[in-house]
């Protein structure tokens, strides 16, 4: 046998922790069964138990062995990262009834490994920019994130812009692609298509929708369709506002506050809050264009300000949460048709509670049983079950450990909430109970200044999230 080869398979059992603690005998078994044509004598006469260790501690300096190498990442090292966007500026240029002025406390888009087993957060670094990162999306891959960049100001129209960046698969540091216009002021949210193609993103200032082609790089192209959203503006006070409300936010002008397609990809919904209305578009895919549905919109009761939604994983049933009324809305949605029917509308608050809430975000569990509402001024997160029919019953609700908890997000294995409160600048963990939907607080904290959005890439697998 030839020591090189010896050594090499020495070094791929090593790399792959097959050899722990075989002992010498146990070693001379395992090469045997590896290469049956040597003998067990000339691995014997080749193998002692010094060139054994002086071929260890070789392996260990990080030698290589013929391509391997013990520090070459596996699988199993490779971390679950974290991104969270800021706001890392203040809002300008704004009107005056605007409530929410974040003093951009955050830096940009700050990157945390993730302790799979605690939840706990560990800083890794930050993507530094002043534009406020606020949302951020990632790609099916794992390897592409886009952000919306709220308070930047380009051209005549003073639009925001929108960022592409490439995730570095073994360490998760992101490399900045390029930076296009948003089609609007102030970005708010974006989503990527299903075909990977496209990035949809709603402009909450601009009041507009915009579709951005992805090129085969990942880097964004000019807009390729952008529609201004025009009508009615709704009533100050919201139909179904809580007993002593005075939350009123996005009653001025048209506000588009959320895009995203349906399961299909044929189908784009987008909320106006100001508007009180949800959108419906048919997806051009060819030309990357939105096209009216029939019927084109849908209108909640006037003043409650649909903000966003969430679809169940039976597509069946689409959930609309409203910022000033503090409600849910439950519609059956026909993804034949692309059209939505109201069912039921419930509060997202305890019973009984009376004063002022604006809600922020909803998720539904990626099992389907429980619907998981954000409520800022109240500071929670309201917890409700989905009946066999899609509706709602409510649960409890869980203090975010934070003031002012702008938006929410599972983990990838929908064991662990990670809560971003916005005006408390931090990040909060809870554990996720599966059977009762309750949340249960881990204890820890990540300090992220005006934290808004939390997103998560597992470099060990191709899964985002």
């Amino acid at each position: 046998m030839r020591s090189s080869s010896l050594w090499t398979l020495l070094g791929r059992a090593y790399c792959a922790d097959a050899i722990p603690c075989l002992g010498r005998w146990g070693l001379f078994a395992y090469f045997h069964t590896m290469m049956p044509d040597h003998p067990v004598e000339a691995v014997s006469l080749s193998l002692t138990r010094r060139s054994f260790l002086r071929g260890i501690s070789m392996l260990t300096a990080g030698s290589l062995v013929e391509g391997v190498s013990n520090t070459e990442p596996t699988a199993q090292r490779l971390p679950l990262m974290a991104y969270v966007g800021t706001f890392s500026s203040p809002l300008r240029d704004v009107l005056p009834t605007q409530v929410d002025l974040p003093p951009g406390n955050g830096r940009g888009i700050h990157l945390f490994q993730v302790d799979r087993a605690t939840g706990a957060l560990t800083p890794d670094g930050v993507f530094e920019s002043g534009t406020s990162p606020n949302c951020l999306a990632v790609n099916a891959a794992g390897n592409r994130l886009y952000s919306t960049n709220e308070t930047d100001r380009v051209g005549e129209n003073k639009e925001g812009t929108v960022s592409a960046f490439a995730i570095n698969r073994t360490d998760g540091q992101l490399t900045l692609l390029n930076t296009v216009p948003s089609g609007g002021a102030g970005p708010t949210y974006a989503s990527i298509h299903p075909s990977g193609k496209f990035l949809l993103v709603a402009n909450y200032f601009g009041g507009s929708v915009a579709v951005l082609p992805i090129l085969p790089d990942g880097r964004l192209a000019e807009a390729s369709d952008v529609k201004v959203d025009s009508g009615t503006i709704g009533p100050r006070k919201a139909t179904n506002a809580p007993a002593g409300s005075f939350a009123f936010s996005g009653h001025d002008r048209t506000h588009a506050h959320m895009i995203e397609a349906d399961a299909t990809g044929r189908f784009v919904l987008h909320v106006d809050l100001g508007l009180d209305q949800i959108f419906v578009w048919r997806f051009d895919e060819a030309h990357g264009v939105l096209v009216p549905n029939d019927p084109h919109s849908i209108s909640l009761p006037p003043g409650d300000g649909p903000r966003h939604f969430d679809f169940h994983p039976n597509g069946r049933w689409c959930y609309s949460i409203q910022e000033e009324a503090s409600t849910i809305v439950l519609f059956d949605y026909d993804a034949r048709k692309g059209s939505l029917s109201p069912r039921q509308t419930i509060s997202t608050l305890p019973p009984g509670f009376v004063g002022s809430n604006f809600c922020s975000g909803i998720k539904v569990s990626s099992d389907g049983r429980f619907v998981y509402a954000g409520n800022r001024l109240h500071d929670s997160i309201g917890i409700f079950s989905v009946g066999s029919d899609g509706e709602l019953t409510y649960v409890g609700e869980e203090w975010t450990r934070g003031n002012y908890p702008r938006s929410f997000n599972f983990d990838p294995t929908g064991g662990f909430l990670y809560v971003c409160n916005q005006r408390a600048d931090n990040v909060t963990v809870f554990r996720v109970d599966r059977n009762t939907g309750r949340l249960v607080f881990t204890g820890q904290y990540a300090a992220v200044g005006n934290p808004s959005a939390i997103v998560f890439v597992d470099l060990a697998s191709t899964q985002s999230h």
